[in-house]
């Protein structure tokens, strides 16, 4: 039973959401604190024993790679100008990608998630494999792809990350109908996109992060676009399931933070800027005597 050691991220997509912005600095480069958000995603990934993680990127995206390269003449710079906490910044985003290789492949258009996860097939190889989406954060013990992995080791099926969320919410998400078959652990019957509250047939929203098989992606070549010209995992992974094949859902432990558009980006950080051990005390001090 080989270990999945490889993840993609894909990060190709426009960031409408964040326009302005967003034409220049791409929505995966805006910070949560003091870091990126993708930066969150990769040692996520590496937390959680990756050790190959595989980009999918547009043409505008390409200097997107080069926050997790070293940076020598940065350095020199810094040492001559005796920056030294500066210089454990940088040593420590380097400590991170030390034991991690990073390549790309190019989605030429955005034809959807499950076209953008397609790209990366060549890189995969066949073997099973993880894949997060850069607008999900989860601020958790264990890593939340960790989490997914130990549940692969005893299934070996697909898996979605699951979360529970309030009815208001159901009908901006893809909400799945399950059957509970563990502690966290569900055998997931069907998978319906942005329902109506009372339509819903659970509480349980898919996060963008997934354990995928070879399966898989025998499914997404095999499949057509839909109506808006776009291959979606989500549709993809529901027609499998009628086809009588078996996915499974894990209902995360810890904190689900969003960054798909402003608002819930400014919620996210807002929160851990709160728990930040060295800022989270001065913000709220500020905002006690801003009132």
């Amino acid at each position: 039973m080989a270990e999945i050691k490889k993840a993609i991220i894909p990060i190709a997509g426009l960031g409408t959401r964040f326009l302005p912005l967003s034409k220049v600095v791409p929505k995966e480069l805006w910070p949560l604190i003091d870091k990126p958000v993708l930066q969150y995603i990769v040692e996520e990934a590496k937390n959680s024993g990756i050790s190959e993680i595989i980009f999918v990127i547009n043409s505008q995206k390409k200097f997107v790679l080069d926050y997790f390269r070293e940076s020598p003449q940065l350095k020199k710079i810094l040492k001559e100008r005796k920056r030294n906490h500066l210089l454990v910044e940088l040593r420590n985003l380097e400590n991170i990608c030390r034991e991690i290789s990073f390549s790309s492949v190019f989605q030429k258009k955005p034809l959807g998630d499950g076209q953008a996860i397609l790209e990366a097939e060549s890189k995969v190889k066949g073997e099973n494999v993880g894949v997060l989406f850069a607008d999900d954060v989860v601020d958790s013990k264990i890593p939340c792809l960790a989490q997914l992995l130990k549940v692969f080791k005893t299934c070996q099926k697909p898996i979605l990350a699951l979360y529970r969320i309030p009815k208001e919410k159901l009908p901006f998400y893809g909400i799945v109908e399950v059957e509970k078959i563990a502690n966290r652990i569900y055998k997931i019957k069907k998978i319906v996109e942005k329902p109506k509250s009372e339509e819903a047939p659970s509480d349980l929203a898919i996060v963008g992060k997934y354990i995928l098989t070879s399966e898989v992606f025998d499914e997404l070549k095999k499949a057509r676009p839909g109506k808006r010209g776009e291959l979606i995992l989500a549709e993809v992974l529901d027609k499998m399931l009628k086809d009588g094949k078996i996915i499974y859902g894990y209902e995360i432990e810890g904190k689900w933070l969003e960054c798909g558009n402003k608002l819930d980006w400014l919620k996210s950080h807002f929160y851990l800027s709160l728990k930040h051990p060295e800022y989270g005390q001065k913000i709220k001090e500020m905002y006690e005597r801003s009132n």
